[in-house]
């Protein structure tokens, strides 16, 4: 009798979840196929690195400029990293701001300064690149493409479409490392008429994917605006000589200037990169000004309105420069270079996938990232610990195969 070919794994998503999942199932064996798809221009998702085809110096980490481990369990993969060099320790000066305008060098609340701290080395995007280094290789990585839908094939593969419902790929197992397929979000952001996952998911008469489904639908989001700055010059040098590398702002100076997060990093050529991430509030109120040169508007084909970003580019600025007053003049705030790009869904609230509900046998469909239960939950060790963990429900999945009848008939979103 003829053995039948390894199991393959079609993992939507290259984000840290995405690339954690695909390293553990290697190193734990797996040899079956496995491909990436990321709509994004690369691996890394909130912790990628966004550079400038045109300006090579450039770098801006613009979602998460650091990781940090709070949890005291071991994390798989994590002395992996570090021995490949792909990320580093790392101690930046850091700092909160009060709604009085007051600094303090301690922030023990800080639930993204806990623990021990890390970077990618060279660019957060290092972590993510080095995960899919662990790997080995073989794996199939698709960059820029938009998973537009998803179907059951007759022979109960799971099916990958694009937006003119083209095939991309079939696979016996369906990972989402991101919610976008699976979330009713997807219908407001991307003014899709259905959520992908779920128009299949009533053919599948699966009653863990179900209750995943709603499970997910019920997770809600903070949206963040990031300003991204270049200053050069005696606008570089000020912002270096500022008594700080990473900045939170309390709850009354994020209500006070509507802004939560800044990151100043040092770029190889003397200037200054800054990502200073607006509050909640505000990136709610501007939910729909997104950036012209974000991944997004290539993805909805789309040219957002210049005015409107223009005008959420000057309020952010304007914000900036107020906070940080007794540090810098205006005009390292105006006139560095900026642009806009904002985080539809930056920060997942509270309750989240509940972890057992992270891998749906009958319908061969595993979930993994930020959003799911567990130590870490919405920060990068979130999104590790997720992959790592249904990577290794997989594996013993594969080893004892669902008896059951498996996938059913064919079915597609719409």
């Amino acid at each position: 009798m003829l053995e039948a070919p390894p199991a393959s794994i079609a993992v939507i998503g290259a984000g840290v979840a995405g690339c954690a999942l695909a390293a553990r199932l290697r190193l734990g064996g797996f040899r079956g196929s496995l491909s990436l798809w990321e709509s994004g221009r690369g691996p890394g998702g909130r912790t990628a690195t966004r550079r400038s085809r045109q300006d090579p110096g450039l770098r801006f980490d613009h979602g998460a400029p650091l990781f940090n481990i709070a949890a005291a369990t071991p994390l798989p993969l994590l002395e992996d990293l570090l021995a490949a060099g792909a990320v580093e320790p790392w101690q930046p000066q850091r700092a909160l701001l009060t709604a009085q305008g007051t600094l303090h060098r301690e922030d023990p609340a800080d639930p993204f300064g806990q623990g021990e701290l890390f970077r990618g080395r060279g660019g957060m995007e290092q972590l993510c690149r080095g995960l899919l280094e662990l790997a080995e290789g073989g794996i199939g990585q698709h960059y820029g493409l938009m998973v537009r839908d998803l179907a059951v094939s007759d022979q109960g593969l799971w099916r990958l479409l694009d937006r003119q419902g083209e095939v991309l790929a079939e696979a016996d197992w369906l990972v989402l490392a991101s919610t976008l397929l699976a979330h009713p979000r997807s219908r407001l952001l991307m003014g899709w008429d259905t959520v992908p996952l779920k128009g299949v998911a009533r053919s599948l008469a699966d009653p863990d994917l179900d209750h995943a489904l709603a499970a997910l639908a019920s997770i809600r989001s903070e949206a963040r605006s990031n300003l991204l700055l270049v200053a050069e010059g005696e606008a570089a040098r000020a912002w270096l000589a500022c008594p700080f590398r990473l900045l939170r702002l309390d709850p009354g100076a994020e209500q006070r200037w509507r802004l939560s997060r800044l990151a100043i990093q040092p770029l190889d050529d003397g200037r200054v990169a800054v990502v200073a991430h607006s509050s909640a509030v505000f990136a709610a109120e501007h939910l729909s000004v997104y950036g012209s040169r974000s991944s997004i508007a290539s993805q909805l084909n789309q040219s957002p309105s210049l005015e409107r970003e223009a005008a959420v580019i000057e309020a952010l600025s304007e914000a900036v420069a107020a906070a940080l007053a007794p540090w810098l003049e205006r005009g390292a705030v105006f006139g560095a270079r900026r642009e806009l790009m904002r985080w539809g869904a930056a920060v997942p609230l509270r309750p989240g996938l509940p972890a057992a509900l992270s891998l749906c046998r009958q319908s061969r469909v595993g979930f993994c990232g930020d959003y799911v239960e567990g130590e870490g939950f919405g920060r990068v060790e979130g999104a590790l610990r997720s992959g790592v963990q249904l990577a290794d429900a997989l594996l013993g999945a594969l080893a004892t195969p669902n008896p059951g009848p498996g996938l059913p008939l064919s079915g597609r979103s719409g």
